[in-house]
This record gives structure tokens, sequence and C-alpha cells, in this order.
């Protein structure tokens, strides 16, 4: 099928709305759309009666509110179309009530105490800025989620919230430079997501993959990523045809799935879509990561979206880059030509510095989980210090300003390449630093610590809010302003002499960087034990009830799911080791152990006087054996003692503290005798085995 045959066939856009419904309907919709106002009543039931019909030619027989509560994926409750008659047909029946609003059962998803079991209910709310689609024969309206009261149960309230916020202050920001055309100001985002495809048949082996998507135990593959060949590399035709399919199911849902290449770990990929609204784009991504999942269990693979799956090779992220766009198309993170004389751009790109360092720790927060906690730092992962790279010219331009200088401009240097058929290429005047977290890339910001499996709505409502109120300061600080000019360099001026501290161009991997960023005042936040004070610091609370984004309530809420689920992530992880220990690594030594003593018996029968080989790797054995037994005792004890009476900090403490390094104990003490115990008799597929089935 044609790509342009296929292409969001499942969606009711604005194409299908516009051949649809009637003319002042299809306005009042794509007005809403636009600007974010509220859709009434009447016009709502006019789309509900066509997206049901609309629908229905498509095969469907049931609706869902589809939503994304607090546990990062999404959820949906089906309801059918059929409405009985008296004489015991039926009519197929959607209505505007069926359609702005629906119930769903709040007590058993993570809320942080928002919702309880005798106070259950939660209510879905149609996104009319969100096109609804067709997954699975049922028609999937997107929706926010929240309590009877108001209060946000889901990702996506938030992030509507954060981007009204933030398009208030641009727009203030805007009407300062003289533009009052504009009438929307939008984050944008393109979220490339990383992923492992292994076989089935091996995935359905290892315990610690099934209920934890990791390696829990595994030593390091003879082959891994050393020679960097599967980076770019010709795409086998098993996962070459997944893509394919792959792509047929984006392009269907009105995905715009761009680019799709091996990445650099073996069995690791990558698929990078075109820009979208934030809000749009944080739904693509929930389904394309579904998609992914569903599409590679048709060819008989898993895809692991986790953050790192196996240890010593590249984890997976999700590079966030992020810009800034207004209804009229101008990208307010574009230079342009020169940019030292871009004012507009000049205090949108101050207005950055400011909101990334202020706002570290909760942009830190945003990425912190038990699986993104094992990737960040290295292999090619951002560090958990958060700084902004922003190249060497704007770094310059930014010095220059501060020091009263007149910047000029270097000539643009050509990169030769040896081939004098091929033209000269300029030089990129902004270099793709791979270890920076927060990088600007030519006219956008690429945010690269969001991990594989998150959503990537609660790292866009950070950048969004942060975003809002550095934009807020700046507007107050300018429309009391006597001389607008003169107030705005002074502002440009001191906004870098006081976040300058924020601005790194060199290598974040380095240790000399660390002690450098610490000297700095920079947090350093590794895990998410020491995430979760700062959530609920005033200065948080206060900026987020500034830009009425969060209640006070609804961040302790968060705080505390965070701190549950990192707890009981940690703890299904540790109860799974000592199962695979006890139950499969330490029999599979003891065999081994067995048949290698055998042999050593027979032998000192037969030849008494010869010097016994296997005696060496029997006490090898022998030892290691001890030290698997006494790791498993003391991840025991330490799970036993885990202080879940006393909240959650303390509790992601423990883990931090006590159970991860007892964690890391065992697995030590198993993974050395991999390499020993015969392949025939280890119990599980090993990392040679996963990282080479497709």
């Amino acid at each position: 099928m044609k790509p342009q045959d296929i292409y969001g066939s499942l969606v009711f856009n604005f194409d299908v709305m516009r051949s649809r419904l009637p003319k002042e309907t299809y306005m009042a919709l794509q007005q809403t759309m636009a600007t974010g106002r509220r859709l009434p009543t009447e016009v709502a039931s006019t789309i509900a009666n066509s997206m049901k019909d609309w629908a229905l030619e498509h095969g469907c027989t049931h609706y869902t509110h589809w939503f994304q509560p607090l546990t990062g994926i999404t959820a949906e409750k089906h309801d059918s179309f059929i409405s009985p008659l008296p004489g015991g047909g039926i009519i197929m029946e959607f209505g505007a009530k069926e359609l702005i609003r629906g119930e769903s059962d709040a007590s058993s998803f993570p809320s942080g105490g928002l919702r309880a079991t005798f106070e259950a209910r939660g209510y879905t709310a149609w996104d009319p800025t969100s096109y609804p689609f067709i997954k699975e024969n049922i028609l999937c309206i997107p929706t926010a989620f929240c309590s009877y009261d108001g209060q946000a149960l889901d990702k996506k309230t938030p992030l509507l919230r954060s981007a009204d916020a933030l398009n208030r202050q641009a727009l203030r920001i805007l009407r300062l430079f003289g533009n009052y055309e504009a009438q929307r100001v939008t984050a944008w985002v393109g979220a490339e997501q990383e992923y492992f495809l292994i076989d089935k048949s091996l995935f359905e082996r290892r315990r610690d993959l099934k209920y934890t998507g990791r390696t829990l135990f595994g030593s390091k593959a003879q082959k891994g990523q050393e020679l960097s060949d599967h980076y770019y590399g010709s795409i086998t035709p098993r996962v070459s045809a997944f893509m394919r399919e792959l792509n047929e199911e984006l392009w269907k849902l009105g995905i715009p799935a761009k680019t799709q290449h091996n990445e650099s770990a073996p069995a690791q990929h990558e698929l990078a879509p075109i820009y979208e609204s934030v809000n749009i784009a944080s739904d693509h991504n929930q389904l394309m990561m579904e998609i992914l999942k569903r599409t590679a269990l048709k060819h008989e693979m898993i895809c692991l979206l986790h953050e790192k799956p196996f240890d010593g090779i590249n984890g997976s992220g999700k590079h966030n880059n992020w810009s800034l766009s207004t209804d009229q198309g101008v990208n307010l993170m574009e230079p342009g030509l020169t940019p030292a004389e871009d004012a507009q751009f000049l205090l949108f790109l101050c207005a950055i510095l400011k909101a990334v360092d202020e706002h570290a720790d909760l942009l830190r927060l945003s990425v912190a989980s038990a699986s993104n906690d094992c990737r960040l730092g290295s292999h090619e992962a951002p560090p958990t210090i958060l700084s902004v790279f922003l190249g060497d010219e704007l770094t310059a331009i930014l010095d220059a300003l501060e020091n009263h200088r007149t910047y000029v401009k270097e000539t643009v240097a050509d990169m030769s390449i040896g081939v004098h058929v091929l033209p000269k290429i300029p030089r990129d005047i902004s270099d793709r630093n791979r270890t920076s977290p927060f990088a600007f890339t030519g006219n956008k910001f690429e945010f690269r610590a969001l991990g594989s499996s998150m959503s990537i709505a609660e790292t866009n409502t950070v950048l969004n809010t942060a975003m809002a109120d550095a934009l807020q300061q700046f507007a107050d600080i300018l429309e009391a302003a006597e001389d607008f000019q003169l107030a705005r360099e002074e502002l440009i001026i001191n906004t870098i002499k006081k976040h300058k501290r924020i601005i790194f161009n060199g290598n974040s991997y380095h240790e000399d960087w660390h002690k450098e960023a610490k000297k700095r005042g920079l947090l350093h936040l590794q895990t998410v034990a020491d995430c979760l004070p700062y959530m609920t610091l005033d200065e948080n609370i206060a900026l987020y009830a500034r830009q009425k984004v969060y209640c006070e309530t609804e961040i302790y809420s968060r705080q505390d799911v965070l701190g549950e689920n990192y707890c009981k992530i940690i703890s299904i992880e540790a109860k799974t080791m000592l199962d695979m220990a006890r139950q499969e690594i330490i029999p599979a030594i003891v065999r081994y152990s067995k048949l290698l003593g055998e042999s050593a018996a027979l032998k000192q029968a037969l030849l008494p006087q010869e010097p016994i080989a296997e005696a060496g790797t029997l006490s090898t054995l022998n030892q290691l054996t001890k030290n698997a037994f006494s790791a498993c005792d003391d991840l025991d004890k330490s799970l036993s003692n885990v202080p879940l009476d006393e909240g959650r900090i303390a509790c992601a403490n423990y883990c931090r503290d006590i159970l991860i390094p007892s964690m890391a104990q065992l697995r030590q003490s198993c993974d050395i005798p991999e390499k020993i115990v015969a392949r025939d008799l280890w119990p599980f597929p090993i990392y040679e085995d996963l990282l080479s089935s497709t």
C-alpha cells in the first residue's frame, strides 16, 4: 500500500471533519483546536454523530475514552454503541454526553492518595485538541482523567495546563516586540524512540526479562558494540519486515514516523517522528510504544523499552527535541543569520537558561525512574548533572554581551572532504555534543535524559512550566519599563551573568566536569531517592501554583506515586533475583560441579599419580557457590527489613542504600560462574544469544 493512501486513514482528522461536518461546526472545532477555547455542547453533538458514523463505517462496535493515568501507560474502558429498542432490536447511539465525558473507577490506578476505594469514581473529559482514532476496531477518544473536584489523575491534564501557561507568557513577550498577529505559541516536540528487539522464544526463558524488562544477571558478551558495526548498519530481513509493518501501522494513525536505523548496541534500533505540537506528540509517543510491542509480537520478537535491558552496552533513551513556534509558523528558537542582533531570540534563549538553571531539580525529577537510574551517566546517556550545551558561537555571543563587547562573527569554515567532485559543506555552528543533557541543535533544544519507556508528558510539562515562569518574570520587568530597549538589554545581560553557570560545552562524562559542576553549585541527583525530596520544596510548589499547573495536593500525590513505584520495582527485581539464583543458577553450578567431581574421581582412580585438572575449577566453583548462597541470604534479609511504614522517602533511601548494593553483590557472585559452567547446563539464554537473536 502507498503511504499516501493509508496515512491518517484511521484518524478523525481535519480532512475527515471537513468532508463530514457542516461548515460552521468544522470551523468551530478548528478554532478550538487552534486556540484551546471551550467547544459549545451543540457543536459537540453534531461532531459526535459524525464521529460515530465514521467509526461504524470502519467496523467499530465500541468506543473508549483513551487516557494516560499515572502508571505511565495508557488505559481504556470499552463501551458499545449498541442501544436496545423495545421490540428487541438495537440502534447505534453516540451523543455529545458520551463524547465529552465518561466515568471510570479511579481507585485502582496509582494516585498518591487522591483517590481511595471508598471514593473510587474518576472522570474522563474529551480533549478536542487531539484527534480521535481507531485502534483494534475501537474508536479511541483522547481524554483527560480527573477526580470529581478536578484534581488531575493523569499526565495529559498537567501538560495541557502547562501549554496554556506557556502560551500566555510567550504572547506577552511577543506583544512587547510588536507582534500582535500571533494568537498562540505552542511547544513543538519530536521524540526519538530507542528500543531493543530480541527473539520471543529466548525472552520466554528469562524470568528477569519477563518480570522486570531487563536482565538482572548476565556476563558481558564476547562481542558487544566495540566495533561500532551495528550503528547505521544493514538492517536484517527479519527486522526490516517488522519495521515495514510498524511504519504502516503508525502511518494509519497519523503518526509521522520518518527515520529508522540500527542504533549503537547490538539488537538496538531507533525510530524518529517529525515534530508535532507537544500534546499530540505525547499522545502519539504513547501509541508508538504500544504499537512497537504489538508489531514485534507478530514477528515472534519482543520489543524491550526498558532503559537498560543489558549491562555493559548502551541503554535506550528518548531524545526530546523541544522548540517554540507561533501559529504563524515562526520558530522562536531559530537564531537566523545574525543571532547576535536578534534580540527576541536572545531573550527567549536567556529564558531557557534561566528555566533550566533554576529548575534543574524538576527537570531531573521528570526523567527519574528506577529503570532510568540504570542508564544515566554512561554509554552515551547524559549524566545526572543538568547543563546546557550552546556551541561555540552562541556561547561567544553571550560572553560578548555580558562583557559589553561587540561580537565579531568568525567566518564559517568549510569541511574538507578530500574528494574534489563533491561540493564544500559549511561547518555547522552547533556541534552535536552527545554527552550533554540539554543541547541546542540549531533551532531547538534536545533533552537527552528522558528514558525510552517513559511518557514524554511529564518532561514537557516541566519544560513548559519553567519556561512560562521565566517569561512571566521577563514580561513583568519589561512591561513596567519606561525604555523597553534599554530594559531588554539589561535583562539579557543580567540573566547571562546570573545563569551562565549552567552552560557547559565540554565532555560531560569527564570527572573534571563533575568537580567543576560542584564548584558552580549545580545539583547532582543520581537516583530517584535523591530526587524525591525536591518535588515538594516550597519554591516548586509555588512555581506550579503561579502557573496553574499543579495544586499542592497533586504535587504530593506525584511524589508518593514516584516513591512507591521506585520501591516496588526494586523489590520486584530483588525477589526475581533471589528466585533465579536459588532455583536456576546455583543448581546449575552444583550440577556442573558434580560432573567435574565425578570426572576428577574417575581420573584419580585411573591415574593416581597424575594431577587432576578439574581440581582448580572445582575449588573456584565451590567458593563461588558459597558466595552466591551468602549473597542470597543477605538480599533475603535486606528484603525482609524494607521500612514500608516509614514513608516513601525513607523506603526509597533504603532501596538505594541497602537493597541495590545487595542486588549488585548477588549479581556479581552469579555472573562469574556463567563464564565457567558448561553452556548446555546454564539455565537460561546468555547475552551472546539474546543480542544476536534478530
